[in-house]
Order: structure tokens, then C-alpha cells, then sequence
């Protein structure tokens, strides 16, 4: 088994794939990379078992075979290279030699048989969507997703695809976003719950691409196709959780105002508020917002007074800083919407613009009970 390949390139494909490996593996064939020729078709792929990619990468040969890498001494040895051919050949002696402009490397390499195999879906069902779409999709809810081990199933992105639209949704029962896209929509209703690492690795590699992806799913596993990738991934089992009945629908009091402004404020005032609930207030009156904190303990307090536009009652409401801070710095919009009923009922947090046709997006904060 021989071929050549451009070193960048490779490198390239390598450190894509190489996102899927973990630092511990239970198995030590995964913390390989897999090489599976035929002819000018090289398939590299990189798995956690729960997770699978591959990636088709072109190079110059006339042989076939399948062989297992070692993915960290491949990637740092590629690192070092300046542009230029590599010729791989697997030698006699369980080693495969790589050859460059300047000398020859050797490294043992695994069995390519040993290495587990990626799922074959079962009669799947299929979506096609743009890569950014996708990418922008997972980048608006995947910050609202859970960590909580005992609640798998909100520790991942829920998709919701039907006729008439895609839904994503993600939350950690502190705060949840919506993302909806009406100008994409799917042949069947469908519902399932992708993990966080194959969203991360998606997000970066599908940013800005006009190219199409396509999305395969049964109720265990889902495939995404794109350019001359693929990746498979199990979905985490269970239900997901009624989200629909935690948006308040009646929510009189509406609060309009300059994103950047309110963000800034908030990220200054909370600097001064307790260190274990981040509590802010937030005290709105006519055309005025009052922000303020304040840390008992060490007699720290800041407010600030911002304009607004704002039709309701007269109010004060609590939030956990962080949250918040991190909901309005994932919207890009000029100007924010805050819509609110009561002290005690969640805030629904909208973007007023910056949005492409089609696009909804909807970001439900939690309020804190405020210590008078």
C-alpha cells in the first residue's frame, strides 16, 4: 500500500477529524486516525464510538488496503511540514514510512480491521439544509444546553423538523432558546436530540458554507453529508421536555433597547453583585431602566440608568447576570426586546432586527427572587 498526498492538505482534513478523538479512550485502536485506500480515494476516519467521522481525501496511488494510524504523532509530525508532496508507504515490517523533501519517518501502525465501524442507518429519514443554516442553528442554542449528567436529554440540541418549518431547541431549566427557520423545512415530522460534540465540531466546520448537507435520522442515530465528509453520531434516548408550555404567552409589559448598551451595563454592574447568585435587579419606570447589584458580604453596589422604549407597569425583576449577559451576546441585532408579565415568570428576550427572512430566534430567561 503507497500513496502520495499534499502534506497542508492532509493536515488539514486531519485536524477536522481530529476533534472527534478524546484524550482517554477506552479503547486504544480510537486514538487512531483510520486509512482505508482505493485507488486515487483515500477515507481517513476518527470515532469515540459514539461518534464517527470520515472525510474522503484525494491523493496519487494505485493500491488499496486499510491501515490504523497514531492520530497525536501523525498530527504533530504534519504540523512541522511546510507545503509539500508526502509519499506513505507500509512496509514489511508492521511500520508505514513517510517520505518527505527532506528525510523519512517511521511510525507503527494498528490493523485497519480492528478499528470499529461507523453505524449503517436503517430506512432513514432525510432533510437537506444549507451548511451555514445548520451552523447558525447550532451556534444560537448550544451555549443554552445542560451539563447535568442526570438529565441526558438536556444536555443536547433538540431538533424538531416538520413541513412547514425546523425548530432547535436547548435548555438547562435556567434558560432556553428557540430557533426556528420557516424558509427550510423537511418532508415528515420528525424529533430527535443531538449531543453537544458532534454539534461543536458541525458548527465549526459548516460556518459561512453554501454547500448543502444532508441530514439522515432513525430514532438511535443520525448522519450528516457534506462536501466529501460524513459523520455519524448516536442521539441521546429519551424525551424531551414540554418547552412549549414554559413560554409565557400573555406578556404585557414590553421593555426595547440598544443591545451593545444593555450588554455592557449589565457586564459592569454585575462585576459588583454576590459571587454565588450573580444577582441583578432590573427596575424599569416610564422610559427608564435602572440596573443595579449589590454584594451584602463586601458592601459592594453599582447601578446604572439607561434610556429605553418601555409599555407596561411599573416593575422590578431579578436575573442571574451570567445568563443574561450570555443570551444577549448571542444575539446580533442593533436593538433587543424584553417581554415580561411578572417578577416571578420567565422573561422572553427577542432580537428586533438582524434577522434573515424566515428566521425566528426566542431566548427565555429565568428571573431570580429578588431579597428586599
Amino acid at each position: 500500500m503507497k500513496f502520495i498526498v499534499s502534506s497542508t492538505y492532509l493536515l488539514k482534513q486531519l485536524q477536522v477529524l481530529g476533534g472527534v478523538i478524546n484524550s482517554s479512550n477506552t479503547l486504544p485502536i480510537l486514538d487512531n486516525f483510520l486509512f482505508e485506500l482505493k485507488q486515487s480515494s483515500l477515507t481517513v476516519s476518527a470515532s469515540d464510538l459514539e461518534t464517527t467521522m470520515s472525510s474522503k481525501v484525494d491523493v496519487e496511488s494505485d493500491s488499496e488496503g486499510s491501515i490504523a494510524l497514531p492520530a497525536r504523532l501523525l498530527l504533530d509530525t504534519l504540523k512541522t511540514f511546510p507545503e509539500q508532496p508526502l509519499t506513505f508507504v507500509v512496509e514489511e515490517n508492521n511500520t508505514v514510512e513517510i517520505s518527505s523533501n527532506h528525510g523519512k519517518y517511521a511510525l507503527a501502525y494498528a490493523d485497519g480491521a480492528e478499528f470499529p465501524k461507523a453505524v449503517a442507518l436503517d430506512n432513514p429519514s432525510t432533510t437537506s439544509l444549507e451548511g451555514d443554516i445548520l451552523a447558525t442553528a447550532i451556534s444560537k442554542t448550544i451555549f443554552a444546553a445542560g451539563n447535568d449528567d442526570l438529565r441526558p436529554v438536556m444536555s443536547g440540541v433538540f431538533f424538531q423538523f416538520s413541513q412547514e418549518n425546523l425548530t432547535f431547541v436547548a435548555t438547562d431549566a435556567h434558560k432556553l432558546v428557540k430557533y426556528t427557520r420557516e424558509d427550510v423545512s423537511a418532508d415528515a415530522v420528525a424529533e430527535f436530540i443531538m449531543p453537544k460534540k458532534p454539534l461543536n465540531l458541525l458548527k465549526g466546520i459548516l460556518a459561512g458554507s453554501e454547500e448543502a448537507v444532508t441530514i439522515e435520522y432513525n430514532d438511535s442515530n443520525a448522519k450528516f453529508t457534506f462536501n466529501n465528509s460524513e459523520l455519524v453520531c448516536r442521539l441521546i434516548d429519551g424525551k424531551y421536555p414540554n418547552y412549549e408550555a414554559v413560554i409565557p404567552k400573555e406578556n404585557p409589559n414590553k421593555l426595547i433597547i440598544d443591545r451593545t448598551q444593555f450588554l455592557n451595563s449589565v457586564r459592569r454592574v454585575s462585576i459588583f453583585s454576590n459571587k454565588t447568585t450573580h444577582q441583578i435587579r432590573l427596575k424599569i419606570a416610564g422610559a427608564e431602566l435602572n440596573i443595579s447589584a449589590e454584594d451584602i458580604d463586601y458592601s459592594n453596589k453599582a447601578e446604572e440608568r439607561l434610556s429605553c422604549d418601555y409599555q407596561g407597569d411599573d416593575m422590578q425583576i431579578g436575573f442571574n447576570s451570567r445568563f443574561l449577559t450570555e443570551m444577549i451576546n448571542n444575539l446580533n441585532a442593533d436593538n433587543v426586546q424584553l417581554e415580561m408579565s411578572l417578577p416571578n415568570r420567565a422573561g422572553i428576550l427577542t432580537p428586533t432586527d438582524g434577522l434573515d427572512e424566515g428566521e425566528h430566534v426566542t431566548m427565555l430567561v429565568m428571573p431570580v427572587m429578588l431579597n428586599n
